[in-house]
């Protein structure tokens, strides 16, 4: 296979996500203006330099247990093309960790399209190894390098095993996602993403509490089947929450009531789902923001300012990230 060559660099910046928005579990999406970013450099000396600064950088693994660079492996391997001799990640990381706005989908969609991108131009499956021949299109320093963001979405979703935040991440806006199943009744191999314009009047206020919770032990409290009335009035609520956000917000604190999987994990975050409580009881439609513990609102703009998280407010970070309208890019340096 032809090498990944040296001295290339990209600056990749992914946003953040919230999943699921009350009913839409593991298939709705929402990005959020908090932002990773990453130098990305190859070289010809053999070796893995990772620096790590900003959100959760004291627990982030410096090897090649790195998220990024083990996804980066992970999409080189199925572009079948060969890792470049050295690496350099730098990573500025705006998104706080295991808070439930989607830190590993952020890591890995950037994992995912700075592969792509310092594949440029590299051919699969040559016969002989070695490096790649240098390629006369790559971009000057500032310019976008061209990616697949489908591509990205799908691979991300794999490794994610859900779509809701990686599709968000790599297109930005709202998303609704599905994988294809093992039943041959879903048509192509990809994952699927309709990407939705928001209504320009919805915001969104997020309460970020100090404690974190892991993805995996939020997920390994829910049933395995639910009640067929409970599956029946989720699909209700998750179609209005679609034309609520971009049509007719007055309908969001309908659209947001949930019967799949906050009450099962009220046990994990009892913080979490009491200023859930208390903001759904002020009339806000609140909801648990993707496997928690941070609370999500989705509001309009002459609201938002009337959602305050009260009594609770010492233990909770406000935030105004915003939906941003693109996803992930990513420039050359």
């Amino acid at each position: 296979m032809s090498r990944v060559p040296a001295g290339r660099s990209v600056h990749v910046r992914v946003p953040a996500s919230s999943a699921n928005l009350g009913p839409g579990f593991d298939s709705v999406g929402l990005a959020l203006g908090l932002w990773d970013d990453y130098v990305v450099t190859t070289s010809d000396e053999p070796g893995l330099v990772i620096e790590v600064t900003g959100e959760g950088a004291a627990d982030v693994p410096t090897d090649e247990r790195h998220l990024v660079h083990a996804t980066m492996q992970h999409t080189w391997h199925a572009l079948r093309v060969e890792p470049p001799s050295g690496l350099r990640i730098v990573a500025v990381n705006g998104v706080p960790h295991s808070r439930g706005l989607g830190s590993s989908a952020t890591a890995i969609v950037a994992g995912v399209v700075a592969a792509q991108a310092l594949s440029l131009g590299v051919t699969p499956d040559v016969t002989e190894p070695g490096d790649a021949e240098p390629y006369a299109g790559w971009p000057a320093a500032g310019d976008e390098v061209p990616i697949d963001l489908g591509l990205a979405t799908h691979l991300s979703s794999e490794l994610e095993g859900h779509p809701d935040n990686a599709s968000a991440s790599a297109l930005g806006g709202l998303t609704v996602s599905w994988m294809p199943d093992d039943s041959g009744h879903d048509h192509g191999e990809r994952t699927v993403t309709a990407r939705i314009e928001p209504h320009p009047d919805v915001e969104v206020v997020v309460f970020v509490p100090e404690t974190q919770l892991a993805t995996r032990t939020a997920r390994a409290v829910l049933p395995a089947t639910v009640p067929l009335a409970a599956a029946a009035a989720g699909a209700g609520r998750a179609a209005l929450l679609v034309h609520a956000l971009t049509a007719d917000p007055s309908h969001l604190h309908a659209a947001t009531r949930d019967w799949l999987h906050q009450e099962a994990r009220r046990p994990s975050y009892p913080d979490t789902m009491d200023l859930v409580d208390q903001l759904r009881s002020q009339g806000h439609a609140a909801v648990v923001s993707g496997a928690g513990p941070s609370v999500l609102v989705l509001t309009t703009r002459e609201a938002a300012a009337s959602v305050q998280a009260g009594r609770l407010a010492p233990h909770w970070e406000r935030l105004t990230p915003g939906v941003p309208s693109h996803g992930a890019t990513v420039s050359a340096c």
